[in-house]
């Protein structure tokens, strides 16, 4: 599995997430969507990948802010991508190496929702601010380093919510992730998001 796929077409997938809908006024302010993010701790939801050759992965996602996500692919794939200790780590089951491939997390788009402390009204962080139907769509990047790729994250309001997110890496691939039964609030252990303790679990 490429090591970006698990970052980031679109239309596709907000197609079969189910997100179309009537014209609205105005979209979500950015100042409701950093609340939203800085108090969403914990969340687990099942999601569907669309890769950026088309293929399609499921699985199920944990999140623990800041700085935790974890990629739990299902058969056939059973692959594994964790986010945790600034790194990412790609855990491929089809090789026999228990050593995965890793890289920090600052230098992909994922890392803006992933902060301690989200704010998307920092100068260059957004670039773009829309509406789609009953979705709000924004546009992300980081504003020290545009070449680490973009992020573009789909809310629905009343209450807030996200919904999917599209990455495209610096090599303009984009890979889209939607989101379904997203449960929040439990209780995650760290265990979950130790590339250390995975490593030697496989061992």
């Amino acid at each position: 599995m490429d090591r970006r796929h698990f970052l980031g077409t679109a239309a596709a997938a907000l197609t079969a997430a189910g997100l179309a809908g009537p014209a609205s006024a105005a979209p979500i302010p950015l100042n409701a969507i950093s609340n939203y993010l800085n108090q969403l701790q914990t969340a687990q939801s099942q999601f569907t990948q669309i890769n950026a050759d088309g293929t399609i992965s499921t699985g199920t996602l944990y999140i623990q802010r800041p700085g935790r996500m974890r990629f739990d692919y299902a058969p056939p794939e059973q692959s594994l991508v964790m986010a945790g200790g600034g790194q990412v780590a790609v855990f491929d089951n089809r090789s026999n190496s228990s050593t995965p491939e890793q890289y920090p997390l600052s230098q992909t788009p994922l890392s803006i929702i992933l902060e301690a402390n989200v704010d998307l009204s920092r100068r260059n962080m957004v670039v773009g601010h829309t509406q789609d139907g009953n979705k709000t769509i924004v546009v992300a990047q980081d504003p020290a380093h545009p070449e680490y790729g973009r992020i573009d994250l789909v809310f629905t309001g009343n209450p807030v919510e996200l919904r999917q997110w599209v990455v495209t890496d610096d090599t303009g691939a984009r890979t889209t992730v939607v989101l379904s039964d997203m449960q929040t609030g439990m209780g995650l252990s760290a265990s979950l998001f130790s590339v250390q303790n995975e490593i030697r679990k496989r061992q």
